[in-house]
């Protein structure tokens, strides 16, 4: 839920930003399209939170903001930066360990209810490579030189988030798959094979490489 509902101010940051770059209108508003998903998908998980018993209150989290990239080359640049993060990074690993513990879930609400955030959070993640596939034949030699040494900021950024949400000794409780819960040490090799196998091979694609 506190996850969601970050990533929809994450997003509604992208937009402006895009928006201010002058990027296409049906880009930006497709971007701001994910904002509201995510929100729905807050409101969701807050309502199952509910559903178990729980209080679906929590401390206000300030991430939610992406950095402007003052040092870029070009307002473009910026904005691809923020792209590659945000959809090629997180969002590719958000589809690789939402699609596990989606298969590990029997049949029933939860399992729909997942099938739905794990639909969009696709969605999320193929727009950055669109946009990055369509955009990196146009990139000067100093913008992809700058993308590719960002890259290396970006992983280290991701792995070292991804690795304190997933802590190796957090294991499943007896029913816990029926929640959707996963354990930890399957998750983080999840989250390395997915760097490994999708990201990196699709970044190196497109003249990509971390510096």
């Amino acid at each position: 839920m506190v996850n969601e509902f970050s990533s929809s101010r994450v997003f509604d940051a992208l937009a402006d930003q895009m928006e201010r770059a002058e990027f296409a209108r049906a880009l930006v508003d497709e971007v701001r399209g994910f904002a509201d998903e995510e929100r729905e998908h807050g409101h969701l998980c807050g309502a199952v939170v509910e559903s178990l018993g729980g209080e679906a209150r929590a401390p206000f989290r300030v991430e939610g903001t992406l950095p402007e990239h003052s040092d870029a080359a070009s307002s473009r640049e910026a904005v691809l930066r923020n792209v590659l993060s945000v959809s090629c990074l997180s969002e590719t690993v958000a589809v690789a360990l939402i699609g596990a513990e989606r298969e590990e879930m029997p049949d029933g609400p939860l399992r729909e209810l997942l099938t739905t955030i794990w639909s969009d959070e696709v969605g999320h993640a193929r727009f950055g490579w669109r946009l990055l596939s369509e955009y990196a034949p146009l990139l000067t030699a100093t913008e992809k030189s700058n993308l590719s040494r960002y890259l290396s900021i970006a992983l280290g950024a991701l792995a070292e988030y991804e690795l304190k949400s997933l802590p190796a000794n957090n294991f499943v409780p007896e029913n816990g798959a029926e929640l959707g819960l996963c354990s930890g040490k399957e998750a983080r090799e999840l989250f390395f094979e997915t760097v490994k196998v999708a990201i990196l091979p699709n970044l190196s694609a497109l003249g990509l490489s971390p510096t």
